[in-house]
């Protein structure tokens, strides 16, 4: 537990009564990203099918664990070892722990929420026994980036990207 400007915040992991708010989250979290970048879909048709896709992942060595401020559900982060055959990598950089989704609910974000979310998938992909964690977060996304880079994570790889016009009919 972690005292906080709003109260106590306590890190707990997801059962099966939070379903519900795993959705919402996603939801609102898909919803705040489709703001930053055109390619992201609308919250509601994807929510059900991440959700799934988040509980098959951390069934193994991962977790989804919710923040609750006051006893009530207000954020949660989801992760998982990954295992990768990248060859430029050493073995120890191949097996990561990945935090594949963390969000923390609009009215409570800016209260610190993030870091207690964090270290608590810290501790649990620690114990599965990996050394270095990872994190995605779109490039726009300024507050989640300010919010990694103090609790210690800094860019490894950059991806760019651009969009390309469709030929035009004349040039076919």
């Amino acid at each position: 537990m972690t005292q906080e400007r709003g109260g106590v915040i306590r890190v707990r992991p997801a059962a099966v009564a939070d379903r519900a708010f795993l959705l919402a989250a996603i939801i609102e979290l898909q919803e705040h990203e489709r703001h930053l970048h055109d390619t992201r879909r609308p919250g509601t048709e994807i929510a059900v099918a991440q959700l799934a896709l988040i509980e098959a992942r951390a069934a193994g060595q991962g977790a989804i664990l919710v923040a609750e401020l006051e006893g009530a559900p207000v954020g949660f982060v989801a992760g998982w070892v990954e295992q990768e055959e990248v060859a430029a990598e050493t073995a120890e950089s191949n097996r990561f722990g990945l935090i594949a989704d963390i969000c923390v609910l609009e009215p409570h974000r800016c209260q610190r929420i993030a870091a207690p979310l964090l270290e608590a998938m810290e501790a649990h992909l620690a114990a599965a026994g990996v050394t270095w964690l990872r994190i995605n977060v779109l490039a726009a996304n300024a507050p989640a980036r300010a919010a990694y880079a103090r609790a210690g994570y800094v860019p490894y790889e950059i991806l760019h990207e651009k969009r390309l016009r469709p030929p035009s009919l004349g040039a076919l």
